[in-house]
């Protein structure tokens, strides 16, 4: 070694001389962590996320109740406008896509599909020119339960 400061810092604190020869001898001066010390960490990280989890579960769950009654409301006004517009209630919710209402249909996003949307047909007239009868409402097609207590088809 060309080195006489790391000779004799390698001598101290690694090495223990043995019948004239350096041989490595791993010394306990703390380096490094136990076993015992990395399962206490890794316990602490489990125990934090098992409590993490189901609260990043309840705010996407409550995200998605928003958008579904953003929708919703949204689908209503639409609704109303076309039959407004037209004197003629749409037949399905195909319609006000066509018509320009919506680019699209959005999706409902508790069954997260765009075609599980239950319209509600009216037999009545909600203008006095109206000339057909047809969507009124709209809810969910989802069965599931919300976290109000209520279907969300029933919203």
């Amino acid at each position: 070694m060309n080195n006489p400061n790391l000779s004799v810092f390698i001598q101290e604190e690694y090495c223990q001389p043995t019948s004239g020869k350096i041989t490595f001898i791993p010394t306990t001066t703390g380096r490094g962590f136990s076993l015992v010390e990395l399962m206490i960490v890794l316990a602490i990280i489990s125990i934090l996320a098992s409590m993490a989890i189901p609260i990043g579960n309840r705010a996407i769950l409550r995200t998605k109740e928003t958008v579904l009654k953003s929708n919703l409301h949204t689908l209503r006004i639409l609704i109303d406008q076309y039959t407004a517009d037209k004197l003629k209630a749409p037949q399905s919710l195909q319609d006000l896509a066509t018509a320009g209402y919506l680019r699209e249909i959005p999706k409902d996003p508790i069954t997260e599909s765009a075609e599980t949307w239950e319209a509600v047909q009216g037999d009545t007239n909600l203008l006095p020119d109206q000339t057909e009868t047809g969507i009124v409402d709209v809810h969910s097609g989802s069965s599931q339960i919300s976290t109000e207590g209520t279907g969300y088809n029933t919203w």
